[in-house]
């Protein structure tokens, strides 16, 4: 799950070095939390105008996660 998300941000961005992601711990409810950190100039690439681009981004993380049986969350940092 964690390549797929650095697949899509990178695949976004200018500067691919920057781009990183954290997991956080399942939470009670076995939602694992992704943390998509980019450089600063790159924010706007990643959530789009009126953030559409970042809808679409967790669209795909939670139906890559639903063929694994997870639950996921995908924060933008």
């Amino acid at each position: 799950m964690q390549e797929l998300l650095l697949a899509v941000a990178r695949g976004l961005v200018d500067d691919k070095d920057a781009v990183s992601v954290t997991v956080d711990e399942p939470r009670e409810d076995g939602t694992i939390v992704y943390h998509l950190s980019v450089a600063e100039d790159d924010m706007g690439r990643v959530i789009g105008k009126q953030g559409r681009i970042a809808k679409a981004i967790r669209v795909v993380m939670r139906a890559a996660a639903v063929r694994q049986g997870e639950k996921v969350m995908v924060e933008i940092d």
